[in-house]
């Protein structure tokens, strides 16, 4: 989810914002285990909190389309996302049974960055047009009848179908594309367009350049965390139930 470049010449505003959508994302998926697994009446799926959520997403999918074009290697990047994607299936398929997580946003992401060698070389004007198309198509995808959830990753499901964490490609490609399109019109020169971080923003930044490990680990920190605190029986139960 970060491009692999030397700090010294990395774009500090795209470690930044990748920062703030971190710190976004887990404040979100604290209240959303609140209320999922310990019981507070928190509306995770609803007003500022699902707007959080979403903000967050939306930064990470803007700043991978902006970022693709700095990796030297897109291809071993959306493998690893995507590899990584079905480990967090399959270990919330084993310990929280009925939070399946089906094409989540690091399948998403990986799947982006597997398709932009076929969108790397089209006009930013052109990109982001389509993707405004991709976008304004998802009202479409999710109301329209189908019996099976083949193309569950296009963003055709049966109304059926559940996903605790869900990006199909429509409309969510379309971000995809905008940053893409970003990216072509602003950092032609592949340098910084704001000439230094300020202390305020430097945390963030430091937190930006770690994106997918801590990705991967916050939300077992969460968890840990909140069972401790609110259910440190049902947690040692949990464990050993997982290692049966």
């Amino acid at each position: 989810m970060h491009m692999q470049k030397p700090i010294s010449q990395r774009l500090w505003e795209i470690d930044v914002t990748r920062g703030i959508a971190l710190v976004l994302m887990i404040i979100y998926h604290l209240l959303y285990d609140l209320n999922v697994f310990f019981d507070f009446n928190i509306a995770y799926d609803k007003g500022l909190i699902y707007l959080i959520g979403k903000s967050a997403a939306i930064l990470f999918i803007l700043v991978a389309g902006i970022s693709s074009s700095f990796s030297k290697n897109n291809l071993l990047r959306g493998l690893k996302l995507i590899i990584w994607g079905c480990i967090i299936f399959l270990v919330t398929y084993v310990v929280v049974p009925g939070s399946n997580i089906v094409f989540g946003i690091l399948q998403f992401l990986g799947v982006c960055l597997l398709l932009y060698p076929a969108i790397k070389n089209i006009t930013p004007y052109v990109l982001a047009a389509a993707g405004s198309a991709i976008i304004l198509g998802g009202e479409y995808t999710s109301q329209l009848p189908v019996s099976q959830n083949w193309f569950v990753p296009l963003g055709f499901r049966t109304p059926s179908f559940s996903s605790a964490d869900y990006y199909p490609l429509i409309p969510w490609f379309g971000l995809f594309l905008w940053g893409v399109s970003i990216n072509k019109l602003v950092y032609k020169q592949k340098i910084s367009f704001i000439k230094s971080a300020n202390k305020l923003s430097k945390p963030f930044a430091a937190f930006g350049r770690h994106t997918l490990i801590i990705y991967l680990l916050h939300q077992p920190i969460i968890m840990t965390a909140l069972y401790l605190i609110f259910d440190p029986l049902g947690f040692f139960n949990m464990l050993e139930n997982t290692i049966k």
